[in-house]
């Protein structure tokens, strides 16, 4: 790996087998790093890190200024998150399947006995994802309807820097598994973001239009998601 400085900016630098440069920053400290094609020059390289430099820079002081969850360590009376809604963590031992039950006021984490930290993490994150799994389909839905594409799939996984992706040529969608946390019209305003994208793959003027279009209230959602805490995540590469 290689690195770029351009004054107080440290720019990673990777390059293999990829036809495009891909530009990234990574919460929480605002980390950069290019990945590009493996015979491109790196003043070709340099030049294009230059060009995006006032981007970088606002990345990384929105990154720097976030709330930022803190670290959790999955024991009973923990704040835990649920569809924007905070829940108390009741943990549970148990010799049986490992489970969640959501309450009125607590989730209920059933494990069993001796169950470390990354295991807890793991059974809640896996209801995490099978929340978003149940709920999304119905967004879907509405949404082709409305917006006249089509959603071959979807999938949910960790994402390092994006609340979700499309793979337009594919008619796919990941969706970060964070979102189960957040309220549900920030979890529709990324389904419909990212089924804007079958539409209009870049982030311009049509693009923009269409969301105006079919969400009128899109940065309303945009803003509210933005405010929210993220969670407490030193992502590497």
């Amino acid at each position: 790996m290689q690195q770029i400085n351009l004054g107080d900016i440290v720019v990673d630098v990777v390059q293999k087998d990829i036809k495009h440069l891909h530009l990234s920053v990574y919460p929480p400290t605002g980390r950069v790093k290019i990945a590009a094609p493996e015979r491109m020059n790196i003043d070709t390289i340099r030049i294009y890190a230059i060009s995006k430099l006032d981007w970088i820079r606002k990345q990384q002081a929105k990154q720097r200024a976030q709330e930022r969850e803190a670290p959790r360590d999955y024991l009973t009376r923990e704040s835990h998150y649920y569809l924007g809604k905070r829940y108390l963590l009741k943990v549970i031992e148990r010799d049986a399947a490992p489970a969640v039950l959501l309450k009125q006021r607590t989730i209920e984490l059933y494990v069993r006995p001796g169950a470390d930290r990354a295991k807890k993490q793991e059974v809640l994150d896996s209801w995490y994802r099978q929340q978003l799994k149940d709920m999304v389909p119905a967004y879907i839905s509405k949404w082709e309807k409305k917006m006249g594409v089509s959603v071959v799939e979807f999938a949910v996984k960790k994402m390092r820097t994006k609340w979700g992706t499309c793979n337009a040529g594919a008619a796919r969608i990941w969706l970060n598994l964070e979102l189960a946390k957040k309220p549900s019209q920030c979890i529709e305003y990324i389904v419909v973001h990212e089924m804007t994208h079958l539409l209009e793959r870049s982030h311009n003027a049509r693009f923009v239009a269409y969301m105006d279009k079919f969400l009128p209230q899109w940065r309303q959602h945009k803003d509210e998601l933005n405010k929210l805490p993220v969670s407490h995540v030193d992502w590497g590469y």
